[in-house]
């Protein structure tokens, strides 16, 4: 019932009520792997969220990158609705309509010949590293179960077992040992790193262009072109993982093209579903072919609801020049918060629409000034303890920024 109208007519001390009831039954019946604020949504729209007692929030997370297009695209939400009537799931020994169409807009998007659908963005990189060891034992000619993956540190792909086997992040591996070999990580941003660690049996190189839960960090210039060369020479493949940093969040449809970089393989999700779930793995056919029927599958992956919705998701990202305002809003945004000065700050960086703040460390860590910017009106979130990222939809304003920004600084610059 809590439908976002109906909700708000009620009085300030049941809606009181309202939000206690809905946080306790989370807190009673869902698993305790998140912390979440104790805010309760109950609708979004563009770069705004409304809570249930219908206090307005500026969204400066997007859902770290998913909803790009902001909230309930009205166009999205069309497809959508006209979709769910017809066929939503469907087995994949059947094809169907949507699929087709959907698979040529986003080959054609990245330049590759093919793509392989998955659901959620941790098991397209899972179905990325499987596509790399395969490719390196039938194509490169790598001994069987030799094949290495060279990985960076501060890297998040997700929280999956084969995933968190490289990370370098202590509280994702607690506990969740042993760990799946063939990987192997180096500092993220060092070239002659990257020179030594290549040996005959590696097989592919996986990186973020910029890296954003590991805080943000934007790596020297050129070195994505250093990356893509190294792998060029050393028959190895460069996998980008562009989940957050893709379809438009920096300024261009792909991290790699401030660089004009292609990849081998780029891995896909978040935004590719316009807020609903797809991902998709896309190379081209001499690196895809090895995968055969059998090989690899998903229950949901390139369904035909999703299929649908992502083909109007990308339709929406080119016609509606979401990637030129991302660019645009992005240079606004942190020229707004530089001029801020905010005394508790010691770095503004990102690039487009994927801004990261780094706390001074005399000041502690950022979830405490992340608390203040929620309970201020604003959606933010801390990324390695010590920064906050600022990544709003693409769709966000210049009144909706100034806004948020006017929340900011009553945040940033009270004295402590």
């Amino acid at each position: 019932f809590s439908n976002g109208g109906s909700v708000m007519r009620l009085g300030e001390k049941h809606l009181k009520k309202l939000a206690k009831y809905h946080i306790e039954l989370n807190e009673q019946y869902g698993a305790h792997n998140y912390g979440p604020y104790p805010v309760v949504m109950v609708k979004g729209k563009g770069a705004s969220l409304w809570d249930i007692k219908g206090k307005r929030y500026i969204d400066c997370l997007g859902c770290y990158s998913a909803v790009n297009h902001g909230h309930c695209h009205p166009r999205i939400v069309k497809v959508a609705r006209h979709q769910a009537k017809l066929l939503t799931a469907l087995p994949r020994c059947l094809l169907h309509d949507q699929s087709g169409p959907f698979y040529e807009k986003l080959a054609k998007l990245c330049k590759k010949d093919k793509v392989l659908m998955a659901s959620g963005g941790a098991e397209a990189v899972e179905t990325a590293l499987k596509l790399a060891r395969k490719w390196g034992e039938k194509v490169k000619g790598v001994p069987q179960n030799r094949g290495e993956i060279i990985t960076f540190e501060r890297n998040f792909h997700g929280r999956t077992l084969g995933i968190v086997s490289f990370s370098t992040e202590s509280q994702y591996r607690d506990g969740f040992g042993p760990f799946l070999p063939g990987f192997k990580t180096i500092p993220y941003g060092d070239v002659v790193a990257l020179m030594n660690a290549i040996t005959p049996n590696t097989v592919a190189v996986l990186i973020e262009p910029i890296q954003g839960e590991g805080g943000i960090v934007v790596p020297p210039y050129k070195y994505l072109s250093a990356v893509r060369e190294l792998c060029k020479q050393e028959n190895v493949l460069m996998i980008a993982d562009e989940i957050q940093t893709g379809l438009g969040r920096t300024g261009k449809m792909f991290c790699c093209d401030h660089e004009s970089v292609v990849p081998d393989v780029y891995v896909l999700a978040k935004a590719l579903g316009g807020g609903y779930c797809a991902s998709a793995v896309v190379a081209n056919d001499d690196i895809m072919k090895v995968m055969t029927p059998g090989d690899h599958g998903s229950t949901f992956g390139g369904n035909p609801f999703v299929c649908a919705v992502a083909y109007e998701a990308l339709s929406v990202l080119i016609e509606e020049h979401l990637v030129e305002k991302a660019a645009k809003m992005g240079k606004y945004f942190m020229r707004k918060l530089k001029a801020m000065n905010s005394p508790y700050i010691k770095e503004i960086r990102g690039k487009g629409l994927l801004i990261g703040a780094e706390i001074k460390p005399e000041f502690g860590t950022a979830p405490r000034f992340v608390k203040q910017l929620i309970d201020a009106g604003v959606i933010v979130k801390e990324t390695h303890e010590t920064t906050i990222r600022f990544a709003p939809p693409l769709v966000i304003t210049k009144k909706e920024v100034d806004l948020a920004m006017k929340r900011i600084r009553k945040v940033m610059l009270k004295p402590r």
